[in-house]
């Protein structure tokens, strides 16, 4: 009763103590936001708890595991087996003319086995595969986070653009009820006609869902945002901009030359290609043949009547050298080896090609940032002059000078501007980080 007590709580522990390790480990929800995030402040919250990221770093422990797991074959496997058997009808053999049954009744072995590898081409693959697969883990981890801070960063641009353009709303609504106030005061003592108040209602209801567009386009570029850093579904985020710092940061070396080895996607590609090296090599040397060591213990245990099975038993036991030649495979070894040169080819071609395509990314990323650069430029200027015709037509409205109708097309002109200007940055900025990336500049570590 006591053995069987112990078993139990044997079996017990080993059930329970897996399911005490998985609880302690089920804390994935993101921490909570607090206060205003910059840029920077983003971006780190994102490496760190972005859901692709997570599972990134999770592929690179299982890849561990998994090396691990490989490499074990190098080390002793031991294993233990038990059979017990009741023989209802016994094999008979003839003896002097009279059929006899043999054996027993009962029988029972326990077999304990050990063997030991000296050598095997499967498992020097893998122990020579095992640092190229664990750059390979790492480089997909590291692409991810590039991706990652890039998307963040251009839907943190998308929202800072959204709420500028909210901001410049706002700004014009106060100055359209203004002037929709003047324009009525001025009909309703005779001055002007109603043509000026009505073109005010207009333009003032026009601005107005504008506005309150930009108010829901900020919550869906808000929400795009969080999901892109892994913010918990319901947190509140708010941000926090210098666009001082911004337009000190447009600034990039357009002079650089792409350096291909700095790019993420070709150390990806130069990896898989030293592990299809070692595939060729593992083709090549398969005639070798695989040797290891074996022992192993076998009592065996029969009987008549089962109270006596386990009473006396009867052992065996052996030690050796195991060695399988691989003579013929019908030339299977010959073509693998060929297939997996053809596939060493296969991805030089590919490294040429990608080097094509990052050239191209990197002309074109700097094409567009040269074109933003200068539109934000030129767009600066304009709103400066917007700004100033304005003011002017402003005071000539006032004055009686020039009509209502001058006043609306500066006022479309201003908000036009604003908005063009904003735009610019921030596609200056985008264009900033497709340079970046083309160039393989972007720094996760």
């Amino acid at each position: 009763m006591k053995r069987v007590t112990l078993l139990v709580s044997a079996l017990l522990v080993y059930l329970l103590v897996p399911l005490g390790a998985m609880a302690q480990d089920t804390s994935t929800q993101s921490p909570p936001v607090n206060g205003t995030l910059t840029l920077q402040q983003c971006v780190e919250y994102a490496l760190k708890n972005q859901a692709q990221v997570r599972q990134s770093q999770l592929d690179e422990e299982i890849g561990e595991r998994q090396i691990k797991a490989q490499l074990s074959g190098w080390l002793p496997q031991i294993t233990a087996q038990f059979a017990a058997a009741h023989n209802i009808q016994r094999q008979q053999m003839v003896f002097e003319g009279v059929a006899r049954p043999i054996g027993t009744n009962y029988t029972s072995n326990v077999l304990l086995q050990a063997n030991q590898t000296l050598y095997s081409n499967d498992l020097l693959l893998a122990s020579r595969a095992a640092n190229f697969t664990r750059t390979v883990l790492d480089q997909n981890t590291k692409a991810t986070k590039i991706n990652t801070v890039v998307d963040v960063s251009k839907a943190f641009f998308n929202v800072l653009l959204t709420q500028e353009q909210l901001r410049i709303l706002d700004e014009n609504i106060i100055r359209l009820e203004k002037q929709f106030r003047d324009a009525r005061a001025q009909y309703e003592q005779g001055l002007v006609d109603k043509t000026d108040y009505q073109r005010a209602s207009i333009t003032l209801a026009s601005t107005r869902a504008d506005r309150k567009r930009a108010q829901e386009n900020i919550k869906a570029r808000t929400a795009v945002l969080q999901e892109l850093m892994g913010v918990p579904v319901g947190s509140d985020l708010q941000l926090a901009y210098d666009y001082n710092q911004m337009q000190q940061n447009i600034q990039v070396d357009t002079t650089q030359q792409v350096s291909f080895a700095n790019r993420v996607e070709f150390q990806q590609l130069q990896t898989q290609r030293q592990i299809q090296v070692l595939n060729t090599r593992y083709y090549r040397w398969g005639f070798l043949p695989n040797a290891s060591l074996y022992g192993n213990y076998n009592p065996l245990f029969f009987s008549d009547n089962f109270s006596d099975l386990y009473s006396k038993a009867y052992p065996t036991s052996q030690v050796g050298l195991q060695v399988a030649i691989p003579i013929f495979q019908g030339g299977q070894r010959l073509q693998n080896m060929r297939i997996s040169e053809l596939r060493e080819t296969r991805l030089d071609l590919d490294l040429q090609n990608l080097q094509r395509r990052i050239n191209t990314e990197y002309q074109t990323s700097l094409a567009n940032y040269k074109s933003d650069y200068n539109d934000w430029i030129t767009l600066q200027s304009n709103l400066q002059l917007a700004e100033e015709v304005y003011n002017v037509i402003k005071l000539q409205y006032n004055e009686g000078i020039k009509t209502y109708l001058d006043l609306i097309v500066a006022e479309t002109d201003l908000r036009t501007a604003q908005l063009n200007y904003y735009n610019a940055l921030y596609s200056v900025l985008s264009s900033k980080l497709d340079v970046q990336r083309a160039l393989g500049t972007i720094a996760v570590d």
